[in-house]
C-alpha cells in the first residue's frame, strides 16, 4: 500500500533530493498522522526511512498517536537530523522555504548535506482530497451551514459583533466542532467594507449589512464560510451589490470544473463585476484550497496558473466593498469533481433581510 510518505519520496528524483524536512504541522500531520507545536520538531523523510524528531514533552502522545514511527527525542532538533542524514548516507536535503531564517542559517553552517530550500512539496500533495478527507470536509460545511443559519435567527439590533461570533463560536462547539481556523469575522455597518474585519464592540444597528466569515474544524479538517445578511432595508446601492455579487458567483461556480485556472476562474467573476460597474470595489482575490488548514492550494485569484484538479476543495467567495458604506462578500465551498462541482456549503445565498 502506497503511503503518503511513499508519494512525498516518490517526487524526490523530480526535486534531485534524497531527503525532505518538514517543519509545517499540518504537513507532518497529513504525512505521519501526527505533529507538534511549530517550533517543537521536525519530520524528516529519507530515501530509505522517516523519523520524528522532537523532545520529551511529546514523547507519551507520539507512541501512542504513531506508535510505528521512530522517534529521535531531543532537544537540539537540527542536530539529531544532522546525525541521522549523515548515518544513511543523504546528500541533498530539501526544506520548506518557510523555514526560520535562524533555522536555515545553522543548517547552512552545520549541515552535513547540501541544502535546497522548496516550495509546496507537500502542499502540492494535500490539495488532492482522499476520501477520508473529503468526508471530513463535508461534515464540517454541513456544520457550519446549519451553523451560520441559526446565528441568523439570533441576530438582532444592539448585540455587539463580538457578541454575534462568540454566539457562533459556542454553537459549533456544542454541536461538535472542535475548533477554528481564524478568529470568526463579524463586521457590520461601515466596517463591512473590511474585507478582514475582526469582530468588535460596535453594535449592531438598524439597517446594517453584516458579514459574517468563519471557518470551523471537524474531524481535523475546516470549512470556509461567508454570509452576508441585512438588518432592515440596507438601501438600493448595497441590495443591488449584493445581487451582482450573487450573479457573479453563480458565474464562477458554474465554472469549476478539472482543467480550468484560478485566473479564469477569477476574470469570470472579475469581468462582470466591472460590466456592473464594480470592478473597483472587487480587492481581494476569488478564493482558495482548504482541507488541514484554512489556506491551502490551488489558488483562484488574478492571473493564477494554477489548475483546478478532481478532488480539490476549493472556496468561491468574490465581494465588493465601499468604504464609508460598506461591503458584502458570499462564499461557498466546492468540490471539483471528475466532471465539474459539487458546492458543500447549504445556507441560503440570497440577500436576507432580519
Amino acid at each position: 500500500m502506497t503511503t503518503r510518505i511513499d508519494r512525498l519520496r516518490a517526487q524526490f528524483d523530480r526535486l534531485s533530493i534524497d531527503s525532505f524536512l518538514v517543519a509545517d504541522a499540518s504537513s507532518q500531520q497529513y504525512l505521519a498522522g501526527a505533529s507538534v507545536e511549530g517550533g517543537d520538531g521536525y519530520l524528516l523523510v529519507t530515501a530509505s526511512d522517516a523519523i520524528f524528531i522532537t523532545d520529551a514533552r511529546y514523547l507519551t502522545e507520539l507512541k501512542q498517536t504513531i506508535p510505528d514511527m521512530p522517534l529521535a527525542i531531543t532537544r537540539n532538533y537540527l542536530q539529531a537530523a544532522n546525525d541521522h542524514l549523515q548515518a544513511v548516507g543523504a546528500t541533498v536535503l530539501g526544506i520548506e522555504d518557510s523555514m526560520p531564517l535562524s533555522d536555515y542559517q545553522w543548517l547552512d553552517e552545520h549541515l552535513w548535506t547540501d541544502i535546497v530550500p522548496l516550495n509546496g512539496v507537500v502542499g502540492n500533495l494535500r490539495q488532492i482530497k482522499e476520501p477520508t478527507e473529503i468526508a471530513a470536509i463535508r461534515r464540517a460545511t454541513a456544520l457550519t451551514s446549519q451553523g451560520m443559519t441559526a446565528l441568523f435567527d439570533h441576530l438582532q439590533i444592539g448585540m455587539t459583533e463580538r457578541q454575534a461570533a462568540q454566539w457562533l463560536e459556542h454553537w459549533m462547539a456544542d454541536h461538535g466542532a472542535t475548533g477554528t481556523s481564524f478568529a470568526t469575522i463579524v463586521a457590520s455597518g461601515k466596517r463591512s467594507a473590511w474585507p478582514h474585519g475582526s469582530a468588535s464592540d460596535k453594535l449592531l444597528a438598524d439597517h446594517d449589512m453584516v458579514t459574517i466569515d468563519c471557518g470551523f474544524y471537524v474531524d481535523g479538517y475546516t470549512s470556509d464560510v461567508t454570509r452576508t445578511v441585512a438588518l432592515g432595508d440596507p438601501g438600493e446601492r448595497l441590495k443591488a451589490a449584493y445581487q451582482a455579487v450573487q450573479t457573479a458567483q453563480a458565474k464562477i461556480i458554474a465554472a469549476v470544473k478539472p482543467g480550468v485556472t484560478g485566473g479564469e476562474l477569477d476574470q469570470i467573476g472579475r469581468d462582470y463585476l466591472a460590466e456592473q460597474g464594480l470592478g473597483d470595489a472587487f480587492i481581494h482575490g476569488t478564493g482558495h484550497g482548504i482541507g488541514l488548514d484554512i489556506h491551502e492550494g490551488p489558488n483562484i485569484g488574478h492571473g493564477w496558473p494554477d489548475v483546478m484538479a478532481a478532488n480539490e476543495v476549493i472556496t468561491v467567495e468574490p465581494g465588493v466593498y465601499f468604504a464609508g458604506l460598506g461591503g458584502l462578500r458570499i462564499e461557498d465551498d466546492l468540490l471539483i469533481t471528475a466532471t465539474g462541482h459539487e458546492v458543500l456549503t447549504t445556507a441560503p445565498r440570497n440577500l436576507i433581510i432580519l
